[in-house]
């Protein structure tokens, strides 16, 4: 079996391939345009499509802006669409800025793309064009969605998932800074939303009904989700229902970004703690990940391999992930261009590449 690692960063997009998930051949930044306007622009959404394995990328080009560019053979040649994947109504007074998360349907060709400012659209033709899903656009909420630090976006998608053991493909659960949760229930028609139990320590109500800054969603293989916060870790089966719950105890810190689910066992997630909102270091100068396979319940740090010197770099929300396999392999990149690689139950981690640009969002999968 082989693997694939597509690593968005600041200065362009890199792929990683390996046979055994140990040895890694690193290649790039990847030529997205003849022009090579945007070889070297910010890759802030990686996606690789289930059903084709179509690759998708959400980056910037200096001279044209953002745009999506796909490959079809794992990274080896990409292609833009002729005219905007993703373009704002006339009527909306807005344009993108860039896209932040790219999910998949059950459907072949659906994709959803989460982007900045906040919006979500829909693709039923593999990427190659979106429409605006109006209804979360339109939301009332909407005027008290303000943008966090790193902007205003929608940057966790879930389709099909409501909480533990509810799917279909009606449904979905999207996150965003500042905003919250949202969860609809009918093919995105309609959405309410789901933060009770999420705190907001920089407004006046610590735990209102929305405007939330949460920084990520991950969910398990049986829907349970798992939520980092501006300041705060939790846990939740059912959003809608009985609200969140905090399960921080046992990490070093409440903040962070990146959140990544075990994809079989629905009580097993990673953390990267960060020191604070005002501090973007890891604690105690030390590049650290904690695991719990209690649900929460306790963390341990999952550490074996990383350096042991002073370290400076953070995992963004999207710096993180796994590769869905049986025996499933978790990656994560760093703000200072270094990128490692573990396996479930394997010697720990190893580094796959080092001294990149800033990493921004890695994505990966068994070819």
């Amino acid at each position: 079996m082989a693997y694939l690692l597509v690593i968005g960063t600041r200065k362009g997009l890199f792929t990683a391939r390996s046979e055994d998930r140990r040895e890694w051949e690193v290649s790039g930044p990847h030529r997205l345009d003849a022009a090579d306007y945007a070889s070297m622009g910010a890759v802030y959404a990686v996606g690789i499509d289930p059903h084709s394995g179509r690759v998708l990328a959400g980056a910037e080009s200096s001279h044209f802006g953002p745009s999506v560019w796909y490959s079809d053979d794992l990274g080896l040649s990409w292609h833009e669409p002729a005219s905007a994947p993703i373009a704002f109504p006339e009527d909306t007074d807005a344009s993108l800025v860039r896209a932040w998360q790219f999910a998949f349907g059950d459907d072949p060709g659906t994709v959803y793309a989460g982007v900045e400012p906040h919006a979500l659209f829909r693709s039923s033709d593999g990427g190659m064009s979106f429409e605006l899903v109006r209804a979360l656009w339109d939301h009332p909420h909407r005027a008290d969605w303000y943008p966090g630090a790193g902007g205003g976006a929608v940057h966790t998608v879930l389709p099909g998932i409501l909480g533990s053991g509810e799917r279909s493909p009606d449904a979905m659960t999207v996150a965003m800074s500042t905003g919250g949760v949202y969860q609809t229930r009918d093919g995105g028609a309609g959405w309410a939303p789901a933060n009770r139990g999420i705190s907001a320590v920089f407004l006046p109500d610590e735990e209102p009904e929305y405007g939330q800054c949460v920084h990520k969603v991950a969910a398990g293989p049986n829907g349970v989700l798992y939520a980092q916060n501006h300041h705060g870790v939790y846990r939740s089966e059912d959003p809608a229902g009985q609200g969140w719950t905090a399960v921080e105890k046992g990490l070093p810190t409440d903040f962070g970004f990146a959140m990544v689910a075990h994809p079989r066992r629905p009580e097993t997630a990673l953390n990267f703690p960060v020191v604070s909102q005002e501090v973007h270091l890891p604690p105690d100068h030390r590049l650290g990940v904690y695991r719990t396979d209690d649900g929460g319940g306790s963390w341990r740090p999952f550490t074996r391999g990383l350096p042991q010197d002073p370290y400076f770099g953070i995992v963004l929300r999207d710096g993180a992930c796994t590769d869905g396999a049986d025996e499933p392999g978790f990656y994560f990149g760093t703000r200072t261009g270094d990128v490692y690689a573990a396996t479930d139950g394997g010697e720990g981690w190893h580094q796959v590449a080092g001294h990149l640009p800033d990493v921004l969002c890695v994505r990966a999968t068994e070819v």
